[in-house]
């Protein structure tokens, strides 16, 4: 699958609409979860794909979020990107802000994932270690529980993803957590090299 811009042109068009450390490091993340997924599912050719849908999925929501999922198909085009990319980034809305639906592995990926990220980072934060790297899943699974905890998190969202890939719950929880820990440390650092 080809994305039709190099990660160079993906990260600059990334910056060009996003400024928020918050907003970069959560599209890094995703970057290097969908990475991981892609080798671990047998998509290991795809892998440069893969990432760059999690890298761009977000790149119309700081400035557009209520047009997030429409304003990103002009952005992306403009940047270079294929239409397979666009749709993946599309469908990663569906059913919340957009009614293209995900039906590659791929898609069904990224959409499991994104709200995932942000709740399994909201509880490294409040570890004393900062990290995911040594969180188990039963402390992910109170988090997960606790409504009030990353309220924003939608777990309605993370269920569907969970039950669009056919997997557990608890599977999706787990290697998403697994797939953070690894990727963790790459991360922070290219997050601080971009945010200086």
């Amino acid at each position: 699958m080809e994305s039709g811009l190099s990660r160079e042109q993906a990260l600059a068009a990334l910056q060009k609409y996003n400024r928020e450390p918050f907003h970069l490091q959560h599209a890094l993340t995703v970057e290097a979860v969908m990475r991981h997924f892609a080798r671990e599912e047998g998509y290991g050719d795809d892998a440069d794909f893969w990432a760059m849908a999690g890298l761009l999925h977000d790149i119309d929501f700081e400035q557009w979020p209520e047009e997030h999922c429409t304003r990103c198909v002009p952005l992306l085009r403009e940047a270079g990107a294929g239409e397979a990319l666009i749709h993946a980034v599309c469908c990663h809305g569906w059913g919340i802000c957009s009614e293209v639906k995900p039906e590659h592995p791929m898609e069904k990926v990224l959409f499991a994932v994104d709200e995932l990220t942000g709740l399994i980072g909201a509880a490294a934060k409040m570890r004393p270690s900062h990290s995911c790297a040594d969180m188990e899943l039963g402390s992910l699974k109170k988090k997960f529980k606790d409504k009030r905890f990353a309220a924003g998190c939608s777990r309605d969202i993370i269920r569907s993803g969970a039950e669009l890939l056919g997997w557990e719950l608890d599977t999706l929880l787990q290697r998403t957590l697994s797939a953070m820990a690894a990727t963790e440390a790459q991360v922070a650092a290219e997050t601080a090299a971009i945010c200086g």
